[in-house]
């Protein structure tokens, strides 16, 4: 294999076209409520500056080997990994990074279009005007009000299955049409459209009156917010908590280790600059998470409203607002339109390499295999759906232990998950960490070097320091990632 090696599936016809795809991938569901949120739950500017430290050592250089293994290898991640490992002397057995990468992204689909789904349900709420019953409610029935919305959205198994449909089916459609006639065409509208909503939405939080104390939550740098954040008028404790949230959210952001961005950079032209496509996706993940909290928060503020809510921030919080304001109708629907935008460019990026992979076994064309893997991933989709209503109570991961141990389980325990946390568990805090750390110790360690200078391009001073952070810094930081996520320092 060389680097001359053209991709099966073809590529993108520009280098904007992968940052579209990149950012695409990156920009998620998690961008509008969950950074905003950390940000301001651990000192705001201090935060913001731990996560772009982060970002620098170490999702910038894991993101940085990740496109190179696309660029170089030119097909799916497991294709990828054992040819790459094979052409360097090496085991094939590093293709399991690559069925990792592919069976991350596949499960991510299967219940990330059911959220997905959550989104798309309240656009039509949110244009029939169904939150302005709020403004005519008494205070201490607005809460439950919102929150039997959305609670009989989810307790409905026929309506989840409906918004599941639609989302698979907009993924179907977009990727069944290729690199550059499905993926690059749609992003070439949706990503635009997606920062334009941004910008209108941020225009209407601007002229709110409580938009400076939205900006002072998010930015006024309290490190000890950050690192003593159960302070008493007696002690303070050192917490470490606010750091790993840092570390995570800027791993997770970026969609590392689930084979997007490495499918994506397969399609990369031979003349792109590495360095620089990555560069500019880190910067505009970075900028929508931190304008979606210029966005929401002064809308909090304004109308009283905490803002501590987590993912009920989106679907309970900001509907009061939405229903409050003036032209609440407009600026709702156009706030779930960004977020059904932002869910639908990471989806089809979470299909897209098993569609490659599939392509490449010579037994399916595009449409049959994107048809298919949608097909499958609906299928088990209906796991994350029925764990909402019918299967709520259903504790899969019980069924390998005893009765008196099933007894003996409380709420919150380990065990006690339904289908769709195991799913999200062993999808965000098992596979994506390892699949990351994976990437950095093949690349550093097991590819030649001249390949690495050629790819990247860097000089050799920005070329030691790169492949330095790489080799130990990178993985030190997963690897807490790694612990973090799987409670060892709760």
């Amino acid at each position: 294999m060389s680097a001359e090696n053209t991709s099966l599936h073809g590529e993108w016809s520009s280098q904007l076209g992968f940052i579209l795809a990149a950012t695409g991938s990156a920009v998620g569901l998690g961008n509008i409520w969950k950074f905003p949120f950390l940000t301001g739950s651990n000192g705001g500017g201090a935060f913001v500056i731990v996560y772009l430290l982060c970002v620098l050592l170490i999702c910038m250089p894991i993101m940085m080997a990740e496109i190179l293994l696309g660029k170089r290898g030119r097909s799916s991640p497991i294709n990828t990994m054992r040819n790459l490992a094979r052409e360097y002397g090496h085991s094939t057995a590093w293709q399991i990074l690559g069925w990792s990468g592919v069976l991350a992204g596949f499960l991510i689909l299967s219940y990330y279009s059911v959220i997905a789904g959550w989104a798309l349900a309240y656009v039509p709420q949110a244009a029939m005007g169904t939150f302005e019953a709020v403004a005519h409610l008494p205070q201490a029935e607005v809460v439950g009000f919102v929150s039997a919305i959305f609670d009989n959205l989810v307790a409905d198994p026929w309506k989840l299955l409906f918004w599941h449909t639609v989302i698979i089916l907009l993924c179907i459609v977009i990727v069944a049409g290729g690199i550059q006639g499905g993926l690059e065409r749609a992003l070439r509208f949706m990503m635009p459209a997606l920062f334009l909503l941004l910008l209108i939405l941020l225009g209407y939080a601007m002229s709110t009156p409580k938009f400076m104390e939205g900006v002072h939550f998010m930015f006024d740098v309290d490190f000890d917010k950050l690192f003593y954040p159960n302070c008493t008028e007696f002690s303070c404790e050192f917490s470490g908590q606010g750091i790993l949230a840092a570390m995570g959210q800027a791993f997770f952001s970026l969609s590392l280790g689930m084979g997007a961005i490495m499918v994506y950079g397969a399609y990369l032209p031979k003349t792109t600059s590495i360095t620089q496509v990555a560069t500019i996706v880190v910067i505009s993940d970075t900028v929508v998470a931190l304008l979606a909290g210029l966005v929401i928060f002064p809308i909090v503020f304004s109308h009283g409203l905490q803002p501590d809510q987590g993912p009920n921030l989106v679907f309970n919080t900001l509907t009061v607002a939405f229903g409050k304001m003036s032209a609440g109708n407009f600026f709702g629907t156009l706030f779930f339109i960004l977020l059904v935008l932002a869910a639908v460019t990471s989806a089809i990026s979470l299909i897209e390499p098993t569609v490659a992979w599939l392509i490449e076994t010579g037994r399916f064309s595009r449409i049959s295999a994107t048809i298919f893997c949608g097909l499958a991933a609906w299928l088990l989709g209906f796991l994350t759906v029925f764990s909402f209503n019918i299967w709520k109570e259903v504790r899969p991961l019980t069924w390998l232990m005893s009765e008196q141990a099933v007894l003996d389980v409380q709420p919150g325990d380990f065990v006690d998950k339904t289908w769709f946390d195991v799913l999200d568990f062993l999808t965000s805090n098992v596979m994506l960490p390892l699949g990351g750390l994976l990437i950095a110790l093949f690349t550093a360690w097991f590819l030649g070097e001249s390949v690495l200078k050629q790819e990247l391009a860097l000089g050799n001073r920005g070329y030691r320091f790169w492949r330095w952070v790489l080799r130990y810094v990178a993985p030190i930081g997963v690897g807490l990632i790694f612990l973090n996520a799987i409670g060892l320092f709760s």
